[in-house]
């Protein structure tokens, strides 16, 4: 018989090996709970929980997902009944880098997987218990976002600014508005912000009122899907020419690009912080194996001449 003839007997020895292991430990219950921090109208999620089904299909994970609205009360009763629940693993968005620390630590100290996504504490793993973050590196998008501006617009010392943002105190804004004040303070550049909130129709017309009261303003940054989304509106409103990127993936953020109402969007591929967590929760639970941070950041940043290769994906898989 041949080398490559026993070789291929051998990998296929070994795949039905493999094959009959995998199959007992897919009978195994393996259930997990993901928290994310707004309600369900925010359509950047949909992505997210797409991933999360789908692993949990491929996975054999009884998975159950709930939504905080917003309200860190909330968040912490979530995560509090999952851990009474005795839940394998809980994939959370951790939106404060102080709220859930308690919960968080208590449900892995109770042996539970705890997986953060989409965010994460401002000082990753030494601020909280989690055992992996999935999600983008937020000030370093942040800081590429503003830099990007700076060259391609012609940004200089002395200029403004605005960075509206819908929670200041939460980490995604502190981080990706921290990113872009590190790339403007570097050239000299004023940051202005306000607090936008959540409602579209709101945060457009704070923005459009900000734009209008502040015409010097030379560029105009989105920090999350919100302000991303209405950004191009209210430029338009404020009957203003200035260039604007933001941040996250929606119908409206791609239209824009593509027309060339935004100059960029960073895109943070939620479907893989929605995958990957529960992969994760599943693979450590019946293997053993140790959850890892993954940056779903790499290669964010999506321009005219990228987007057209990812507008049709635009709420399933982007």
């Amino acid at each position: 018989m041949s080398n490559s003839i026993v070789k291929a007997v051998a990998l296929g020895a070994m795949g039905a090996s493999l094959m009959a292991s995998t199959a007992l430990a897919q009978d195994d219950p393996v259930t997990a709970t993901m928290i994310i921090y707004l309600d369900p109208s925010v359509q950047f999620f949909n992505p997210v929980v797409r991933g999360a089904e789908d692993a949990a299909e491929h996975f054999g994970v009884d998975l159950d997902v709930q939504y905080a609205n917003n309200d860190p009360v909330r968040q912490n009763d979530l995560i509090e009944a999952a851990t009474a629940a005795g839940v394998d693993g809980i994939a959370v968005a951790i939106s404060s880098s102080d709220a859930f620390d308690d919960s968080i630590c208590a449900a892995v100290e109770q042996g539970i997987i705890v997986i953060g996504f989409n965010n994460d504490d401002l000082e990753g793993a030494d601020g909280n218990c989690r055992q992996a973050y999935v999600g983008m590196d937020e000030r370093a998008s942040g800081y590429e976002l503003g830099m990007r501006m700076i060259e391609e617009f012609g940004l200089e010392e002395g200029d403004v600014v605005f960075n509206p943002r819908e929670i200041p105190e939460a980490s995604f804004a502190v981080a990706r508005g921290g990113g872009i004040e590190d790339a403007m303070s570097e050239h000299g550049i004023t940051v202005e912000t306000v607090r936008a909130g959540l409602d579209p129709a709101e945060a457009q017309n704070i923005m459009t009122q900000f734009l209008i009261a502040n015409p010097d303003v030379k560029a105009v940054f989105g920090t999350g899907s919100v302000t991303s989304t209405v950004g191009a509106a209210a430029i338009r409103d404020a009957e203003i020419d200035v260039p604007f990127g933001g941040f996250d993936l929606a119908v409206e953020i791609a239209n824009a690009v593509e027309s060339g109402a935004m100059f960029a969007t960073m895109d943070q591929q939620p479907y893989l912080q929605g995958y990957y967590p529960i992969a994760q929760i599943a693979m450590a639970v019946r293997y053993g194996m140790t959850p890892t941070d993954v940056d779903t950041g790499q290669g964010a940043f999506l321009d005219q001449s990228r987007i057209s290769d990812i507008i049709d994906l635009v709420g399933t898989y982007r």
